[in-house]
Order: structure tokens, then sequence, then C-alpha cells
């Protein structure tokens, strides 16, 4: 049997029993690498687990599948993944293959970035599409995320970004020649999607549109969510590109309506007190502009 399993989002002990009772019976293990990360490395959960993994990177997954799903009909095959083993579409297609293959699986759920998030107090089914905020370059800067944003806030709801993450990259150049020489991981900060959204805001006033945000937007920056140095911080648009939350990986959410709850909650994790300032009474709820 193949066994999805999630690792959650702190360190190698957000392991559930059940996963962890798993992956010591199963006769290979791997450990997907290219979606998320752990605050520990490799060698912490190879220890804790006390089981060798094998890491299995996005060409691995994407392209040699078959590996992965190798002898899984006679055997137990563990594939691990931060977070829930659904946060990524690439696992689907993983269990699809299997299911063509008749190999049976089973999926062990873990806590997710995709719920976790409530930790900042905003309430999880106040959330509208999901969207997903990519590295801009010199020439190729799309604003695709900024339109799904706008959808949500015009439904009054809440939008939780998920920052890019570039591991085992490579150039252009090396990728024609051929050449297995990657690019150092890079990991979008909320400073980083912040400066990509105000400028996104510019071009759009610059064409006299409605602005969907604006510089004043509550917005709230989350890192490491499920470490023991988690940090959140709760401010405008315009604040968030000043904002030192540490390293990787950072959350952004944009706020929709809220509910006074909400927002007494979000008090706790104000960088500025000011940024409450811009409050608009929307039928018994609040909005900021």
């Amino acid at each position: 049997m193949l066994f999805l399993i999630g690792l959650g989002l702190g360190d190698a002990r957000d392991i559930t029993v059940k996963g962890l009772e798993i992956v010591k019976r199963c006769s290979r293990v791997y450990l997907e690498a290219y979606t998320s990360l752990l605050s520990v490395g490799k060698d912490a959960l190879e220890e804790f687990y006390g089981r060798e993994l094998i890491i299995a990177e996005r060409e691995m997954v994407e392209q040699e599948a078959d590996e992965i799903l190798r002898d899984a009909a006679d055997n137990d095959v563990a594939f691990l993944v931060v977070g829930d083993p659904f946060g990524a579409t690439t696992h689907s297609d993983l269990v699809l293959r299997a299911v063509k293959a008749g190999i049976q699986y089973r999926v062990v759920h873990n806590a997710s970035i995709l719920n976790a998030v409530g930790c900042c107090g905003l309430q999880l089914y106040n959330f509208g599409e999901i969207v997903s905020i990519v590295f801009w370059t010199e020439t190729w800067k799309p604003e695709s995320f900024y339109d799904k944003i706008k959808r949500n806030r015009q439904s009054g709801v809440h939008t939780l970004c998920l920052l890019d993450i570039k591991v085992k990259e490579q150039t252009l150049e090396n990728l024609m020649r051929g050449k297995k020489i990657f690019e150092p991981p890079r990991f979008m900060s909320v400073n980083e999607a912040a400066k990509q959204l105000l400028e996104i805001i510019e071009n759009r006033r610059g064409k006299g549109e409605e602005l969907a945000l604006t510089e004043d937007t509550l917005c709230v920056g989350l890192a490491r969510v499920g470490s023991k140095d988690q940090k959140i911080a709760a401010a405008t648009l315009q604040q968030m590109v000043k904002e030192d939350l540490g390293a990787p990986l950072h959350t952004l959410i944009i706020t929709g309506h809220m509910h006074p709850m909400e927002i007494e909650m979000l008090k706790l994790f104000a960088a500025d007190k000011s940024c409450f300032n811009k409050l608009i009474s929307l039928d018994g709820s609040t909005y900021y502009s």
C-alpha cells in the first residue's frame, strides 16, 4: 500500500502517532522536499523516526512517480508531506497513478497552513479563494493573483496568500545546456509580497481602475506557523513592507469584512495601532479600505 502521511508544520514531533507507526514499518520512506519545509532538516527527521528517508524532489514526483510506486502493491511505501498530504495538487496526481496501477493507498492527515492560519484570530469560514503570489522577474510580472484577491474582497471574505518557494531551480541557461547546477533556495517574505501588491495597486490606479485594496488595507503576516518561534503581525499593506518576521516560511492574509471578535484578536498582533484607524462599518461588520 502507498501511505501519504502529513507531517504537520513545526518539527519532527508533529507527525501523528498513527503516521509514525506506519513510517516505522514501511519498506521505503520518501520525503517530499519542494512544496514546503519544516524547521528541522532531514537528519533530525531520520533520528526521530528511526528510518532513512529518500528525498523526493519535484522531478522525481512529477516525472519518476513509477519509482516511488515500485513494489507498492506488495510492500508498504510511505510518502511524507509537510503539512497535509493534499495541500498540493501534485500529490493527487500520485494517488491517481497508484490507483491506475492497482495499488491501494491510505492518507494520514495533519495540520496544514490552510487551517493553522486561524491562529491569528480570523475565522476560517470567512476565507475565500486561496491565491499564490509568485516571484516576479525583470521580464515576467503576472498580476492574476491581484484579480483573485479583488474577487474575494468584493465578496467580503479574507484571502490566504501562499508565498512562492524556489528550491533546486535552474537558470534558463543551465537548463538548456543540461547542467545540473541549481540556484540557492529562495523563500518569498511578506515584505516582498507586499511590495509586489503595492506595485500592482499603483499600476491599476494609473489605469483609472476602481481599486480592490489600497496601501491602507489591513493585512496579516505570519511566519513559521506551528513552530516555537512563530510570529504574527497585523499591519497595513504599506506597513507590511517594513515588518521583520524573520526566517521563512511566510504567509500573507488580506482581510475582508471582519467580525468584532476578529478585530479584537488581530489587535493582539498589531504592529502599530494606527493600522486599525481606517475602519468602515458595513451592516454590523467591519471592512478595511
